[in-house]
């Protein structure tokens, strides 16, 4: 088990969540933190608290995003015109690697981000390689052809195990997809409840 696998899994238990709602998640099982202090009762949580439980949450969820992205990611969302929380969520569903994982191209959002790294996507025709590039409306996302046969691909299309939100046009045949538009909150499938406004607040505090 990789080293990345086992701190997945371990955030899991560390919010008592599964995160990814993934069947092999140990929080199924073990609804307690890691640790041995793990089973220890836990005192009531500061709104501070929630708010930085809710900020390690949505920022785990996409692939443990380093803090200083995250916040730069806050900062373009509060600084667009509208709801900011909305904003936020936004922008996190255009990253490359979400946009990857959303379609079902990879079983997982940590192997997203390796499978753009190593440059097996293309948005409109070219090769991109930077999991944090921003998909816009209307832009068209494929799996290279070389990368088409690999087994990761193939198992991951025909998993049952969660399906494609509808604003994203996939093609599970082609291994195309068209980004249809910009979701709210209430459109991301996410298995576990995310608050997006404590994470404003935590930000703005």
């Amino acid at each position: 088990m990789t080293k990345r696998i086992q701190a997945k899994y371990k955030s899991d238990r560390r919010f008592g969540q599964n995160l990814w709602g993934r069947p092999k998640s140990p929080v199924n099982k073990r609804q307690y933190g890691p640790g041995q202090h793990g089973q220890r009762r836990k005192g009531k949580t500061s709104d501070f608290g929630l708010q930085l439980v809710a900020k390690q949450k949505l920022r785990m969820y996409y692939g443990n995003i380093t803090e200083k992205q995250f916040r730069k990611t806050y900062e373009e969302a509060a600084r667009r015109k509208g709801n900011t929380a909305e904003n936020l969520i936004g922008l996190l569903e255009s990253r490359l690697d979400a946009v990857v994982y959303r379609c079902k191209f990879v079983p997982t959002v940590f192997s997203a981000r390796q499978f753009v790294n190593h440059g097996h996507v293309k948005v409109n025709g070219r090769r991109v390689t930077i999991p944090s590039f921003l998909v816009k409306v209307g832009d068209l996302i494929e799996v290279r052809e070389k990368a088409k046969s690999m087994a990761i691909v193939l198992e991951a299309l025909a998993s049952g195990e969660r399906d494609t939100p509808d604003y994203l046009e996939v093609d599970p045949k082609g291994m195309v997809a068209r980004y249809q538009r910009i979701p709210v909150l209430s459109d991301v499938p996410y298995p576990v409840q995310m608050e997006p406004n404590l994470v404003v607040e935590y930000y703005a505090s």
